[in-house]
């Protein structure tokens, strides 16, 4: 029997895949995934199923900010087919609470 042939996913379909693994990441100090508090500026999809992904931190002190790009990286890894991930950190333009989806603010208490 033979196997089905499964074609490789769209770029939309891995961008979607990258953002929901992207939302099992929390900051540790903050009850809200890192994709909703907004600090993921950029995800590229780029050929044979390579990510990079653009982010910043809630501040250039964060004391998580040795664990959060490699949590990222680690959940992005997870997902099947995907080649290989870059996280990239920046500070500019620089972290406000006003990159937060609703979700983030509502979660926060902000609204």
């Amino acid at each position: 029997m033979e196997e089905p042939i499964t074609s490789p996913m769209t770029e939309a379909e891995l961008k979607e895949k990258v953002v929901k693994a992207i939302k099992t990441v929390y900051d540790p100090e903050i009850p809200v995934d890192v994709y909703e508090l907004g600090l993921i500026y950029e995800i590229k999809i780029f050929p044979v199923q390579n990510v990079y992904i653009l982010m910043t931190l809630t501040s250039p002190s964060c004391p998580s900010a040795e664990s959060i790009p490699v949590d990222i990286e680690k959940a992005v890894r997870e997902i099947e087919g995907i080649a290989d991930v870059s996280v990239e950190l920046t500070f500019d333009p620089p972290y406000s609470q006003d990159m937060m989806s609703e979700v983030a603010k509502l979660e926060l208490g902000f609204m």
